[in-house]
């Protein structure tokens, strides 16, 4: 790729940035669409968040992604903000307007887009969610909004989980979700059929601790129907293995992340990025963070 006097820039701003796998999605994707714009990683220190958002825009930056811990703190720096996202209140994209940038959150309809392609609706379904943080909340309401029959926010601390649950509810007007304590995984389980959708949002789980896992009980386990784990390394976690070894469908958190990155560069450059581009895309991720895999050895992207 040439940078030129024409050349717009992207990026990603958070802290820590040094592990992010954006600049794969994003850069490939301009070589492939034949657009001048080049992606790169700014560390941003604890602080500094202000001035960066106001600095990026000065700069004529055309777009950001905002990661860990800056998704919720970014928000009062922004000129607007989609009502989903701030319903959410996470933002994940920032889009160049004339007086600012605008917030959203590509995180939601990238998990949905994912969960699509692989032939999981959420309409009518009852899901559990583990986990009550900033990503948790972000998919508790993802799925209210999508017509989910239930949905049971599971957490440690059930106050947290009541707190999400009440915000959802009221934002949504809707009174599908139910906040409990972990514990209560149990409960759920008894009647032994195969039922939920559980997605867990947690970093439970996470490399290095590869064999951790927020239920260690494989009577819960056997009522997962569709199981999603929002991390990708490893490529398949404990909490997958659970679910594939008691007859569920597992799947990792990488093609939420190739579809938020495509959502946002489709923002940025008012563009559309063909199945074609996006299975590029995906193979490239697959090789960076599984190599083991092998070309061609991913399954498909879009169904």
């Amino acid at each position: 790729m040439e940078i030129n006097g024409k050349t717009r820039t992207c990026g990603l701003i958070g802290n820590p940035v040094e592990h992010t796998q954006s600049p794969v999605i994003h850069n490939t994707l301009a070589k492939e669409l034949n657009i001048n714009m080049a992606y790169v990683p700014f560390h941003v220190p604890s602080g500094q968040l202000e001035a960066a958002v106001k600095g990026a825009f000065a700069l004529n930056i055309l777009g950001m992604n905002v990661t860990v811990p800056y998704k919720n703190d970014v928000i009062p720096f922004l000129s607007d903000i989609d009502e989903l996202a701030g319903k959410i209140g996470a933002v994940n994209t920032l889009v160049r307007t004339e007086s600012g940038y605008k917030g959203y959150n590509t995180d939601i309809t990238g998990l949905l887009r994912a969960m699509k392609s692989d032939g999981i609706m959420i309409k009518d379904e009852e899901v559990i969610i583990l986990g009550a943080g900033g990503v948790g909340r972000a998919v508790a309401f993802m799925c209210a909004a999508n017509g989910a029959s239930k949905v049971y926010l599971l957490n440690r601390s059930v106050q947290k989980a009541e707190s999400v649950a009440a915000e959802v509810s009221q934002a949504l007007e809707t009174d599908c979700v139910t906040a409990m304590p972990l514990s209560a995984y149990k409960e759920l389980s008894q009647d032994g059929e195969r039922r939920y959708l559980v997605i867990q949002s947690t970093s439970v789980g996470l490399s290095p601790n590869i064999e951790d896992v927020v239920i260690d009980d494989e009577a819960f386990y056997r009522c997962v129907k569709y199981g999603y784990d929002l991390i990708y390394s490893p490529w398949e976690t404990k909490f997958m293995k659970l679910v594939r070894k008691n007859g569920g469908e597992a799947y990792n958190g990488l093609k939420m992340l190739l579809f938020q990155g495509i959502d946002a560069f489709e923002r940025w450059n008012d563009c559309k990025v063909s199945d074609e581009n996006a299975y590029k895309v995906y193979e490239k991720l697959v090789a960076a963070v599984a190599p083991e895999k092998g070309h061609g050895e991913c399954e498909e992207v879009i169904s």
